[in-house]
Formats: C-alpha cells, structure tokens, sequence
C-alpha cells in the first residue's frame, strides 16, 4: 500500500483529478476489511468427483478378482484334474513299459507349469494395459486425460502366479501322483463307474412315487457325481452373484442419492441468505410467492462434533424452533424404518458420524460453534445417506429457509430459483432437481466399469457351465453310449444329461441371490466415505437380468451339448480294453 501512495504522489499535476480520485479510492480500500478464502484441490467439484469415482472402482477392483479367480482356480483345476485322469491308459503303458513315476509325472507337470505361465503373463499383458487403458478411454468424454501411466502391481502379480501355480501345478502333481500309486495293469483298464447309493427324496415315498423313471435316474446320478454337484452349483453360484453383484453396485449408487433427495429430505428447494437479511422479509417473500406451498425458517452452521477421541468437521447444525413443522421438510427414521421426533434437548444425528464417533442413543458429544464448546446428548441416530447433519431445537439466527413446493417442471423450477434470488438479502437457492441431475451423473460415470464386470462375469459363467458340462460328458460317455444303443433318442439322451443341469441350475442361482448379496454389500462398505453411506438397494431389475443372463448362459450350453452328444461314437466308447 505504501508504493502505491508514493506512485500516486508522483503522478503529473495534469492527472491531478485521477490522482484525487484514486487516493479516495485507496483510503476507503484501506478501511474496508477483507477476508481470505483458501480452496484446495479437493474444493474442485470436478476433482472431488474424479477422486470419488476413483475410490468406488478402487473397491470393486479390490474384491472383484478375488471371485473371479477362485472360480477360475476352481475350473482349472477340475480340467487339469480330468485330463490326468482321462490318460489313465497312457500312464499303465508308461509305467509297464518301465518308466519311472518321475519321468512320467514331468510331462505333465511341465504342461501344467507351461500353461500356469503363458495364461499367467497374457492376463498380466491384458490386465495392466488393456483394461486400465479401456476403462481411461470411457471417461475421456468427462475428463481430459494426458497419455496414461501404467504402474505394474508387482505384489499383486506375484500373488496371481503362486495361485496358478497352486491351482494348476498343484493339481498335476496331487492327481498324477495318485494315479501312479496304482499298478501298470489297474492302470490300462477303465475306472469302475460309481455305484448309485439311496438319496433322501426316496424316503419320501409319497413324492418319490410321482416321478418318472427318467427323473429318478436323474435325480440318483446327481448324489452320485457329488463333487460335478459341488463344482457345478458353486461356478453357477458365484457366477451369478458377480452378475447381481455388478447390477446391485449400479442400484445401490443410484439408491444413495435418490433416498436421500426423495425419502429424507421431503421439500424441493432451500434458500440461504446472508447473516445482514431481513429474515422476516424474506420468509413474507418466500411465502407470497406462487410457486410455494410451505416455507420453514431455520438455522444452518458448521460445526465440529468430538466424542471418544474422535472428531468429525465440518457437521451441518441445523436448529429450528417449531419442531413440528420440521417433520413436514425432513423425513427423520433410525436405520430400522423407524419415524423420529425432534425432542425438547439433544440432537439427532446422522448414522455415519454417529458409527465414526462410536456413539448412540443417550450418549454425549462435545459440539464446537465457533469458539464455544458445548456438551450435547444424543437423542437419536437417523438414516442419512449424504453429508454428516444433527437436528435440534434453537434461538439462534434465521439463515436458511426450506421450502415445499407442488410437481413443477424443471423450467418452472428455474424460474421460481431467479424470482427468489431477487429478493434482497437471499445469497443463494438450491433445487433437489440439480441434486438429483448431479446424481444421475455420478451414477454414469460408473456404468462403464459395471459393464466391463458384468460382461466378464457372464463370460466367464458360460465357460463354468460349458466346462463342467463337457467334464460330465467325457465321464459317462460309456453310460449315455449304452442307453443310446438301447434306444434312446436324441433329444431323450440330451434330456438325460440336461435334467440335472437344470436343478444344478436351479440350486446355483438360489445360493448365488445370497452370494451377491452379500458381496454388494462387502464392497458398498468398502466403497463407503466419511461423508456417503451407500444402502444396499437390489431391485428387481438386478435380479431379473442376472437370472436371464445364467438361464440364457444355460440354454446356449444345453443347445451345444445336445449338439456334441448326436455325434458321439458308440462303438469306440464301449469297445473293451482288455
């Protein structure tokens, strides 16, 4: 301030009008005073956002390979295990011919370790450069991207190979060595099939009567096969909880914003004034307006809740003092569905702040409004998606104004915004209809990443059942050939096979309700942040397209199996070995 006085001093006489008018100007700058406001970047809404986005897919990424690796493993080893076993010939003449064990397990274990690296180092290629690449390439029409920086995850590499190994190296070596415990001669002949054992649906005689012969054969080699049973409806289970696990992530991100705007907060516009506005004006104002059915005054400040070494900032106080009305605005219920009453003392708080401060009803916390500090009782825990807020009742000065209003179009709503702006003392109005824009957004921004998951989890569905059907076949290929010969049509062998596909189906798709289930609401928890809680909200939707997808999956493997089975040959299945 002081160069600029002795610029001003220096100033030519002929500029002394200027010069005079800039020195009141600097004196009455000089008396005003002024105040800071310092953002962060986190302050941006476009990188709060893009910081947002990244943590939800961050906890989907941390929980979906894990599925998908374990039911991968699974498939894996049944087809190593299932392809050590359909050599048994190959190993008796190995073995007779005087080979020893050693020699002919490392065939097969440098297969398995073959295979463990090849798919190994193309997942690894395709998963640290294909996918990270892809997902960026779908947001570049929201965000402005440099070139992308791939950062291998070693660890996590490191992890994936020893679980290859395990599930493929690992089953070389257990089954080969079983089969090589046996002599040269056991070898060379066919495994002795299993033999039907009395299953508990027999001892319902009543039931047991109503079925057919078909459908009580079906129902025998079912218990029979116990562990296709186990592989079968555990793949199809976690098949399809991924299925419902993507399409339930998609719901309950959806959910958080529309409960909060739609459930909770029942009124359609708030308006903020400055702390110098004539508040019974404006609520006349507000009131008289055409647009407006119910206006409620309230007071809205930040403040800062302590409680058992915990701090939480930055916490919307809102105090009213007819607390019936505030019914009317804000739909208060505990996490259970039950409706709260704003009480005489206490405040009701929101249900994250109150699990990050570990408290509950009846507690105490220590609430900081300005430089006053003042102990409070928890009266209430309400159901709060969005935001850390308390209710209570309170004097203190008028500075926000919620206000109802009928169904009005977004024009209308855009209207009534710019008549409340022009009434003096109003600083700023906010619609739940921009909320509820900024959420659909929110929301598509991760439809993407949905996408990508559900795709992979139906593909890798379809190979489950594909697989474990194909294991199925190879298995009895002397049983459908003899019934074949005994003869069966084809459509009567498919029907033979498919029948128990279909329970397995069936009980697969049951159990996968509770796995995705419970795995949406393990990654919505991950995916929480301090200021978002996201419900767990599957609709009927979500399940609807997962069932039809897995049905569909059934089908298209139905269709290829009957396919396989008209061409099986009869005479070379049922040729004797010895």
């Amino acid at each position: 301030m002081s160069q600029l006085t002795q610029a001003l001093a220096q100033l030519p006489a002929s500029q002394v009008a200027p010069r005079a008018q800039l020195t009141a100007n600097l004196a009455q700058l000089k008396a005003q005073s002024f105040q800071l406001q310092v953002q962060t970047h986190d302050d941006l809404p476009g990188f709060s956002a893009y910081g947002d986005t990244a943590d939800r897919i961050s906890a989907i990424a941390n929980v979906f390979p894990v599925f998908f690796f374990l039911i991968a493993a699974l498939i894996t080893f049944t087809t190593i295990t299932r392809m050590v076993e359909e050599a048994r010939g190959q190993l008796g003449i190995l073995k007779a011919l005087g080979y020893t064990n050693g020699a002919i397990a490392r065939n097969y274990w440098l297969y398995a370790l073959l295979t463990a690296v090849l798919g190994t180092t193309l997942g690894v290629v395709v998963g640290s450069e294909f996918l990270p690449r892809f997902v960026l390439n779908l947001y570049t029409m929201m965000y402005i991207f440099s070139k992308p920086v791939i950062n291998y995850q070693w660890g996590t590499i490191a992890l994936a190979v020893i679980f290859a190994l395990i599930s493929t190296l690992g089953a070389a070596i257990i089954v080969i060595w079983q089969q090589l415990r046996v002599g040269p001669a056991a070898l060379m002949l066919p495994k002795a099939p299993r033999s039907a054992k009395r299953i508990l649906m027999e001892r319902w005689s009543w039931l047991w009567r109503q079925l057919s012969f078909n459908q009580k054969v079906s129902y025998r080699n079912l218990v029979r096969f116990k562990s296709r049973l186990i592989m079968t409806v555990i793949g199809i289970a976690g098949g399809l909880g991924l299925l419902l696990t993507g399409f339930g992530i998609r719901d309950s991100i959806t959910a958080t914003g529309t409960r909060q705007i739609n459930d909770i907060l029942t009124y359609q516009a708030s308006v903020r004034t400055t702390n110098q506005a004539d508040t019974a004006a404006v609520a006349r104002d507000l009131r008289r307006d055409r647009d407006v059915t119910q206006v409620l005054p309230m007071s809205s400040s930040l403040v800062t809740v302590r409680a058992n070494k915990k701090q939480v900032n930055n916490v919307n106080l809102n105090q009213v003092q007819n607390s019936t009305q505030l019914g009317r605005f804000v739909h208060m219920t505990t996490t259970r569905g039950d409706t709260l009453h704003l009480p005489q003392t206490g405040v009701i708080m929101s249900q994250k702040m109150a699990g990050l401060l570990h408290v509950k009803q009846g507690d105490t916390v220590q609430c900081k409004v300005g430089s006053q500090t003042k102990r409070i009782k928890v009266a209430g825990v309400m159901a709060n998606y969005v935001g850390d807020v308390m209710y209570m009742r309170g004097t203190s000065a008028i500075n926000t104004y919620l206000v109802k209003q009928p169904k009005l179009s977004s024009a209308a709503q855009q209207r009534f915004s710019k008549r409340a702006m022009k009434i003096p003392g109003v600083l700023n109005v906010s619609l739940k209809t921009e909320q509820l824009s900024s959420i659909s957004a929110m929301t598509k921004q991760l439809n993407p990443v949905i996408l990508i998951f559900i795709l992979l989890s139906g593909t890798l569905s379809l190979v489950v059942l594909y697989n474990l059907t194909n294991i199925n076949i190879s298995e009895r290929l002397r049983e459908l050939s003899t019934i074949k010969v005994l003869g069966f049509f084809d459509r009567e062998v498919t029907a033979y096979i498919i029948r128990e596909n279909i329970v397995l189906t069936v009980v697969g798709i049951i159990l996968g309700y509770g796995v995705g289930n419970a795995l949406t609401a393990y990654i919505l928890q991950q995916a929480e942040t301090p200021q978002v809680v996201f419900p767990l909200a599957m609709t009927w939707s979500g399940y609807a397209w997962s069932t039809g997808l897995m049905l569909g999956f059934t089908a298209i493997v139905m269709w290829m199996t009957h396919r396989k089975l008209q061409h099986i040959d009869m005479l070379d299945a049922l040729k004797a070995n010895e």
